[in-house]
């Protein structure tokens, strides 16, 4: 079957993380939604729905069934959706999950009520839920490696899973509320302190005694210090030191500098007004806690401080003392002062300067998606 993932009109709720990639693409839990649907379908052959500047990386295709990527995959959704006939659409109450024909038959889904994501912040606080699926769907059946006696484990073995070549030594991990999955080639050093839920995809490390609590996503080769609460990083991006991030975002390729801390509370304990793209200006929400939002490719120096509910675009360099402002456009540079154009031959040179170290560099494809966004 050809299976389209499609961000269903959502694009820019997600953003700045999306300007980059589909909805599809964005990693909570432990997986991307891209990730879940070929683990339930190894057979299917998947494409994307998504905007027009994004298709020469994420192409789109003729299919036979759309699902929703704003709808987290599990096997009852799955089975429900590749079993709509032609002409048929599936919702569950006011929201839409997936079609073979968008102005066919009104079917109700009858399963397990999945996991609908809305706005960017349900990223992180849906991720406790997402992380709790994830690891049943990865470990189910598989034998997890051993905890090396340097460690101190509270609470149940069974939510602890440690793949091949991963390396923890002298930690205390806490399961007792939420499961800990530690992916091939990641490393937990000594003196850490994790309090689950937390995923650690291959390659990710955390520093020496990081403490971590809340459920937490380190995407692929992601390295982490410090003090961090709720917060998921997509891929191959850096907090290598001490300071507080809570509550946040962060994108592909970003590096916050050392003693970078974010605030993720009101001093007045009231709900928070953020940046959203899909309004263009401020907008309030019912959200207590929320930090920062960082787009792929920003980078902030030693000693940052960020307000609460802060959004920061792509290819975005802060530095200086003070707080930068909220909001901050893609392709910035500057402080608290005020910023200016960061230049885009100068972004993508400084761009490939972090990849090399990681041995690649950007696509065409990836460089276009960039100057897009540059221009907009």
């Amino acid at each position: 079957m050809k299976i389209a993932l499609s961000d269903n009109r959502k694009h820019l709720n997600f953003a700045p993380l999306t300007l980059t990639k589909p909805v599809a693409e964005l990693r909570m839990g432990i997986l991307s939604n891209t990730e879940r649907w070929k683990k339930y379908c190894p057979e299917d052959e998947f494409s994307y729905v998504t905007e027009n500047y994004l298709e020469g990386k994420y192409p789109s295709d003729e299919v036979d069934l759309t699902v929703c990527a704003n709808v987290i995959a599990n096997e009852d959704l799955v089975a429900a959706l590749k079993n709509l006939e032609s002409g048929q659409v599936l919702y569950v109450g006011e929201h839409l999950l997936g079609y073979t024909d968008l102005n066919g038959e009104r079917v109700e889904y009858k399963g397990d009520f999945p996991v609908i994501l809305n706005e960017r912040w349900d990223l992180y606080q849906k991720n406790d839920l997402v992380l709790k699926h994830d690891f049943n769907l990865i470990t189910e059946g598989r034998t997890s490696q051993e905890l090396s006696e340097t460690n101190l484990l509270i609470g149940e073995e069974s939510q602890l899973f440690i793949e091949e070549g991963a390396v923890i030594d002298g930690a205390i991990i806490n399961t007792k509320s939420g499961p800990v999955y530690v992916g091939r080639g990641a490393e937990i050093m000594e003196g850490s302190l994790v309090r689950g839920g937390l995923a650690m995809c291959e390659g990710a490390a955390l520093k020496l005694g990081t403490k971590v609590y809340g459920a937490t996503t380190l995407g692929p080769h992601c390295k982490v210090g410090g003090e961090v609460n709720n917060v998921i990083f997509q891929a191959y991006s850096n907090k290598g030191h001490d300071g507080f991030l809570g509550n946040s975002l962060i994108g592909e390729w970003c590096n916050l500098g050392a003693d970078t801390n974010t605030s993720n509370l009101k001093n007045n304990y009231g709900n928070v007004r953020t940046y959203c793209y899909a309004e263009g200006k401020e907008v309030e929400t019912n959200i207590q806690f929320m930090g920062l939002t960082m787009g792929d490719h920003s980078k902030c120096g030693i000693n940052t401080m960020f307000n609460t509910a802060t959004v920061v675009g792509v290819s975005v360099n802060i530095y200086g003392a003070g707080f930068p402002a909220k909001y901050v456009p893609s392709f910035s540079w500057g402080d608290a002062e005020g910023t200016t154009t960061f230049q885009f031959d100068k972004a993508i040179e400084y761009s490939n300067k972090m990849m090399e170290r990681r041995g690649q560099q950007l696509s065409s494809d990836e460089v276009e998606i960039l100057r897009v966004i540059s221009e907009q």
